[in-house]
């Protein structure tokens, strides 16, 4: 199951569960759009994996399965993949 990190590992701007702004890569690293799509072209900086959509998740399942609160920072900033 997904953990649905709150936040962009680079900018630490807000991702809510429900947000189309979020990206991951297969080992759910979370960033927003904007820094994905803009200065990581798509690439996960951690482990080098593509960036896609995460999945939203909602109402009920939300509420029994809730996202992490735990909000995550890159130790060294997002430089151009």
């Amino acid at each position: 199951m997904l953990t649905l990190k709150p936040n962009c590992e680079c900018c630490d701007a807000d991702l809510p569960p429900d947000s189309g702004e979020a990206r991951i890569c297969s080992f759910e690293c979370t960033f927003c759009a904007a820094c994905a799509e803009g200065v990581l072209a798509g690439i996960c900086p951690n482990c080098g994996g593509d960036l896609l959509p995460r999945p939203a998740r909602k109402g009920a399942m939300l509420a029994r399965f809730p996202a992490s609160t735990e909000r995550r920072l890159r130790a060294e900033p997002c430089a151009p993949a």
